[in-house]
């Protein structure tokens, strides 16, 4: 385990430990974690350090195997992205998150309403505003007027904005915040399924069942060799994606295939692997009180962000049906731009 990867999961294990290992519900955002995360200078990693994907990969995967209560990847990875993108000024510390929303361009004040929004019940949002002009990104600290939370328990907010219309870009902007986005979420649900794993293996071990442990029982062993095959396969794809936007940057056509391909392996992966850790628990699996629900309900929630599995499945069918050479796609990714 490299240096990185060890600091980031001893800050999560005593964030976890904090919370005595138990899902709160609704969740709230970890203040002291929060803190711990910007002295170390992990919080805006990627864009205010010398780091890249591959590092910012380390630490979204680590926390999230620790359930950490805080939007690491809306800060870093987007929020961050989108503010230097079109010049917008937002606060040197501090968490931030994000939102897309379609809006309207009058007298030059951008105006409109985003919903469901992560995080935006006590954080700044950068928000990508689409106008029919174009492209425009402000930051908001509106209150939210309603709020929500997602099957895991963390807090979303709707709000209404209206800032003042600054430089205009590129509606493709939104294509790379779109695939930073899906990227982030498949690095996540890797850390969540790894620990939904952990626990699921050391609960058969442990249980006794007829004078034995469950991990014992034949069918008990296919599905948990089942559920790290799923892993193991969601995990591969995945890693293509962190190496796509490693080596080309996630503008980049292989970086786009690469997060094509690991949002529909790790869609697939999600279902098989939550229905087997439930029901390798049994009826503790199904309460909320127990710890697996801290990473089941994260796979689950985040797995539809940025796009759902079968949206991303017809995406790389289109993919495959039109290139010269169908069978190169299913062996290696398209040339970088």
């Amino acid at each position: 385990m490299n240096e990185l990867e060890q600091l980031v999961a001893d800050i999560g294990e005593r964030s976890l430990e904090a919370r005595h290992g138990r899902p709160a519900y609704p969740d709230t955002f970890d203040e002291q974690l929060w803190r711990n995360l910007e002295e170390t200078g992990l919080s805006r990693l990627t864009s205010t350090e010398d780091a890249g994907p591959a590092e910012a990969a380390t630490v979204l995967t680590g926390l999230a195997r620790s359930a950490a209560a805080v939007p690491i990847a809306e800060t870093d990875l987007l929020a961050m992205f989108l503010a230097a993108k079109a010049d917008v000024a937002v606060p040197e510390t501090g968490p931030l998150t994000v939102a897309l929303a379609d809006a309207e361009l009058r007298d030059g004040t951008v105006t409109g309403t985003a919903h469901d929004v992560l995080w935006a019940d006590s954080t700044p949002v950068v928000v990508a505003a689409k106008t029919a002009a174009g492209l425009y990104v402000g930051l908001v600290t509106a209150e939210p007027t309603a709020t929500s939370h997602n099957l895991a328990g963390e807090p979303r907010g709707t709000f209404a904005f209206d800032f003042q219309a600054h430089d205009v870009l590129d509606v493709q902007v939104v294509d790379e915040f779109t695939r930073r986005g899906a990227w982030a979420r498949c690095v996540q649900v890797i850390g969540a399924l790894d620990a939904a794993r952990d626990l699921t293996v050391t609960h058969t071990s442990e249980r006794v069942q007829f004078g034995r442990p469950l991990s014992k029982f034949q069918a008990v062993q296919h599905s948990l060799a089942e559920m790290a095959g799923e892993i193991e396969r969601a995990r591969a794809a995945t890693d293509l994606a962190v190496t796509a936007a490693t080596d080309f940057g996630f503008d980049s056509a292989a970086a786009d295939y690469a997060v094509t391909v690991a949002k529909v392996a790790v869609g697939r992966a999600v279902e098989s692997v939550t229905r087997i850790a439930h029901q390798l628990h049994g009826a503790i699996g199904v309460t909320v009180e127990h710890r697996l629900w801290l990473f089941t309900m994260r796979a689950r929630s985040w797995v539809d962000d940025f796009g759902a599995t079968t949206q991303y499945a017809r995406r790389l069918g289109r993919i495959a049906l039109a290139a010269d050479d169908p069978w190169q796609i299913v062996v290696s990714c398209p040339e970088p731009r």
